[in-house]
């Protein structure tokens, strides 16, 4: 395992469309391994793979002890809305509120490509919400309403 570089932004990578993952082999479960340490060591909530430099559909998250690894994930119910602060690694020093769905339903598949469906609220709906934009080239800065320094 090792601790990545994130992408900061300006970096092009980040506004690129990401490819949906095929192989579940070891160089997936190497790049996942690999996210979550460098989310730990970040002291983050979620980081998608296109922030780590690779072009694949893959994020992470972890809020409140909840941990999902996320593959080709798709958000196929949104319900309610939420406003709120958030930051992203690839943008250090900025936050501000952004409005996202209160309650998501997400599907994806596992480390093996093992389909799953998760139902997520208010943070943690945020999370997925905001790691599966980065997969479509999206930052946090397109959707706020206002930014501001830390």
């Amino acid at each position: 395992m090792a601790i990545r570089n994130i992408l900061q932004i300006g970096d092009p990578t980040l506004r690129k469309k990401s490819f949906e993952v095929t192989d579940f082999g070891p160089k997936t479960h190497e790049l996942l391994d690999d996210m979550k340490q460098t989310l730990i060591k970040a002291d983050g909530c979620g980081l998608a793979a296109p922030q780590v430099g690779v072009l694949r559909r893959i994020f992470i998250v972890w809020v409140d002890d909840n941990y999902f690894e996320c593959i080709n994930p798709k958000i196929i119910s949104e319900k309610g809305s939420q406003r709120g602060e958030e930051g992203c690694l690839s943008v250090k020093g900025k936050h501000g509120i952004v409005t996202r769905p209160n309650k998501v339903i997400v599907s994806a598949q596992d480390r093996f490509g093992k389909p799953f469906t998760v139902k997520a609220s208010g943070l943690m709906a945020r999370a997925f919400c905001h790691e599966n934009d980065h997969l479509d080239g999206i930052i946090y800065v397109d959707k706020v309403e206002e930014l501001q320094e830390n």
